[in-house]
């Protein structure tokens, strides 16, 4: 069982959620929703999932598990970005692959919202977005209105002060997760004046289900030791493709249109050493090389519930700014050196039986004010007074009222 050591890990890394097969004739119909997004952002956000996975694999242990959502993550940071000029804006669209015509961006990130949800209806998907800010602080309604828009993102204007708000947070994150995720922030600190948040959910079950009576206690030889495991299998026609230094099988859920893909190395090859060389190019090459054949397979059913900060993952990837206080994020509230990102955080979960997958991801992004003193507004446009005085007698020389002008 050696060669199963990587299985779960890769499993769960390598679960991308909309792939559809317009080859299989037994698949749904194609959404035109989905059909109309660009090739070119499909193979961009590609390379943005697997620099992405490089940064993250390179931070986290080697011998522990992790999950995450290469989706939630895009379409948070796609929120912000709306919010974001100058140096800042400019690297979050370079990192994140999109183009530099935000409108256009947008125009996609609102048809991936509506088309996924749809893309099969034997599968649950569904997206979800919120904006969360203190309601003493002031947010550019243009910023609001877009994310509403794009995004159709809820809009919360709360006490950050009261600790009420935490729960109504949570439970925003719980309710959009099926109740998988129940907990994506402890407390609000004085300086965090906004939560953008995106929940991504999914449910499917296999299309061709592993049959429980197949289910054995098998050993499955990790990297810290063997343990036993409950190892599903099956005999089965499904897609199969054997590269040079690994295998790739493909498990379709529902119609068709949403699958797993499993990557096992071979010989000595680590499953760290596929992601650090797995590529857009290659991933596309992949998937154009599976092909159907009956394969004996073998996947042990396993549960994930994973939280990481991304802070330093996402500095790597080429943006940096939005963490210091030369973060440029006027378009949520002016003026530039106002607001920073305090955090990125992911909290997911997955698990995998014998019916099928249950996945959910919510994305955390807070912004909180720098520590560049914000200036009072004294704008005098309306109604004053003012007096003209002596400052050694603090003797009154002058006193006028301004009423019109």
């Amino acid at each position: 069982m050696k060669k199963l050591k990587t299985l779960t890990l890769a499993g769960a890394l390598f679960m991308m959620a909309a792939s559809c097969n317009e080859d299989n004739a037994d698949s749904v119909k194609p959404n035109q929703l989905l059909k109309a997004i660009p090739a070119t952002f499909a193979d961009q956000t590609s390379e943005f999932t697997f620099d992405f996975l490089k940064k993250h694999n390179a931070e986290e242990k080697a011998d522990k598990n992790y999950f995450v959502s290469p989706l939630s993550l895009h379409i948070a940071l796609g929120m912000l970005l709306n919010g974001t000029d100058t140096k800042t804006k400019e690297e979050i669209q370079k990192s994140l692959r999109v183009s530099s015509d935000l409108a256009v961006t947008n125009g996609i990130y609102k048809d991936l919202m509506e088309g996924l949800p749809n893309a099969d209806p034997k599968v649950t998907n569904t997206i979800a977005n919120s904006v969360w800010y203190r309601n003493t602080f002031s947010v550019e309604k243009s910023f609001l209105d877009v994310l509403k828009a794009s995004f159709n993102a809820q809009t919360y204007a709360e006490d950050f002060t009261n600790t009420a708000t935490v729960g109504k947070i949570n439970n925003w994150a719980s309710d959009n997760t099926n109740g998988k995720i129940k907990k994506v922030i402890e407390q609000i600190e004085p300086a965090h004046v906004m939560f953008l948040m995106n929940a991504l959910y999914f449910k499917g079950d296999w299309k061709i289900p592993f049959k429980v009576e197949n289910t054995r206690d098998e050993n499955f030889a990790g990297t810290t030791g063997t343990k036993s495991v409950k190892m599903m299998s099956m005999q089965e026609k499904v897609k199969y493709a054997k590269r040079s230094n690994y295998q790739a099988l493909e498990l379709a859920y529902g119609g068709g249109n949403y699958v797993m893909t499993i990557i096992l190395p071979e010989g000595k090859t680590s499953v760290g050493e596929i992601i650090n060389t797995m590529s857009a190019s290659e991933w596309k090459s992949l998937n154009t090389t599976l092909a159907e054949q009956k394969v004996i397979v073998g996947l042990p059913k396993f549960t994930v519930e994973y939280e990481t900060n991304l802070n330093s993952v996402l500095s790597k990837m080429g943006m940096p700014t939005m963490f210091t206080d030369l973060a440029d994020l006027s378009k949520i509230s002016p003026p530039a050196g106002k607001l920073k990102v305090g955090f990125v955080k992911q909290n997911t979960f997955v698990a995998v039986d014998e019916k099928g997958t249950e996945a959910a991801a919510v994305t955390t992004i807070g912004v909180e004010l720098t520590s560049m003193p914000i200036l009072p507004e004294f704008i005098c446009n309306k109604p004053f007074a003012f007096f003209i005085s002596e400052k050694q007698s603090n003797t009154i020389l002058f006193a006028g009222k301004i009423v019109n002008l």
